[in-house]
């Protein structure tokens, strides 16, 4: 049989099959309806950029997770770390206690941040605690209350990071009252910063602005060249600590460490998670070390640091930096040049964006966003056997592993191409038309 990583995709039959259904009502019966599945796959094992079911379905995944396993899934040097550390040590709270894969993590992420300067490193489990983690870290350090993020943005579920997020009503609706003294601008727009500093947001009283290089959730959406630059002017001017949200940008997803890179820009804090431990929970913020003057005690975590995910982060930093970084330039230049070619043959495509392995292909119908286009776009490439995952309004994101192969951009471009085909056929008519 074909190793898992080098096949192709196979559908053996109807999906899901008689073993995924099973599981799917004993889920359904016990799990959080809060949960957002986007199609019935029950996955058996994973290998490189390819998925198998418990049905022997097999696919090509270009989601990696939500751009988690930057190395590929199950990858041979990060599940050997994996297994030599939890033989050694799974965890003895890096809070109260001190390990040595921990202080190597801390090190090496202080060492590759972008700007000069010593640093420090916080670890958290998650993207949303390392943004809780910057905005108290961003008020107990400037001793101011406000802070500023971005309409489309979306930092997390928890109640600072929701907070922080101007992304979907749903994630909000219910949950009133939020954190205060959070107010939003327009991504992309320094004149809307700059219009709520002089209105409503004194700067005086602004401890940071939170944002993301590029935004995820919000649609793939890369901002005009001047902004990060100008947010770092306007930080500096007014003594507000610039917090980047890479929790999906970074760890080479854009063909560089951090996305913030391309623009030239540095953090005051960094927040990490996703991509860093290629599947073990694992999020940090990385801050400048007169910033991160917090006393012992302010802030905590028992499992943040554990080290068997410091010892795969350590694992996936090396793969990365050294092989698949590279490869997402390479890669992603392909990617995003099939997906343009196939735009200029299919009206349903609005625009493809994106940098390195982090693309969106927005659908459209009549000149308007069409999410109901988009979400059967992503069911059809599934029943293709393509694994997809939408973002923004009407945005198809493709964040495959950074391992992607060559043969595999040209196999996932053909069944892209055949989902939009099969979903624009099978698409409503509008009225009079």
């Amino acid at each position: 049989m074909t190793p898992l990583h080098r096949d192709e995709p196979k559908i053996l039959g109807p999906l899901p099959g008689p073993h995924a259904s099973e599981w799917l009502e004993r889920d359904h019966r016990v799990m959080s309806p809060s949960y957002t599945r986007a199609y019935p796959l029950v996955v058996k094992r994973a290998r490189g950029a390819m998925i198998e079911d418990l049905d022997g379905n097999r696919f090509l995944d270009l989601t990696a997770g939500i751009a988690v396993t930057n190395a590929g899934h199950c990858h041979p040097k990060v599940t050997e770390a994996i297994r030599k550390q939890a033989g050694r040590l799974v965890h003895m709270s890096g809070t109260d206690f001190y390990y040595t894969p921990q202080v190597r993590l801390a090190e090496r992420l202080a060492k590759i941040a972008p700007g000069d300067g010593p640093k420090r490193v916080f670890f958290t489990n998650s993207g949303a605690e390392a943004i809780e983690a910057a905005l108290k870290l961003a008020r107990r350090h400037t001793g101011r209350l406000r802070a500023m993020a971005f309409l489309n943005a979306f930092h997390g579920r928890t109640y600072g990071a929701m907070s922080l997020s101007g992304s979907k009503p749903l994630q909000r609706r219910g949950f009133a009252p939020l954190v205060p003294e959070i107010h939003h601008a327009r991504f992309g727009d320094l004149e809307s910063v700059k219009a709520l500093l002089r209105t409503i947001c004194p700067a005086e009283e602004l401890a940071a602005i939170f944002v993301e290089p590029i935004q995820g959730e919000g649609g793939y959406l890369v901002p005009p060249k001047d902004f990060l630059p100008g947010l770092r002017q306007l930080c500096d001017e007014h003594g507000i600590l610039l917090v980047l949200d890479e929790v999906q940008s970074g760890i080479g997803r854009t063909g560089k460490m951090f996305a913030s890179e391309h623009w030239g820009v540095a953090g005051d804090i960094v927040c990490l998670a996703k991509g860093i431990a290629n599947g073990l929970p694992l999020g940090a913020i990385i801050a400048k070390a007169e910033v991160m003057d917090w006393p012992s005690g302010s802030h905590a975590s028992t499992f943040g640091g554990n080290p068997v995910a410091c010892a795969a982060a350590l694992a996936t930093l090396d793969l990365v930096e050294r092989r698949y970084r590279a490869n997402a330039v390479r890669r992603g230049q392909q990617l995003r040049e099939g997906l343009e070619a196939i735009a200029s043959g299919h009206p349903a495509i609005r625009e493809v964006r994106g940098l390195g392995l982090m693309i969106g292909a927005e659908i459209q119908s009549d000149g308007a966003p069409d999410p109901d286009l988009r979400n059967q776009v992503i069911e059809e490439a599934f029943r293709l056997g393509l694994l997809l995952l939408p973002c923004g309004p009407s945005t198809v994101r493709f964040s495959p592993p950074l391992c992607l192969t060559k043969r595999q951009v040209m196999i996932g471009l053909g069944l892209f191409e055949a989902a939009l085909t099969a979903a624009c056929a099978h698409a409503p008519v509008a009225p009079g038309a």
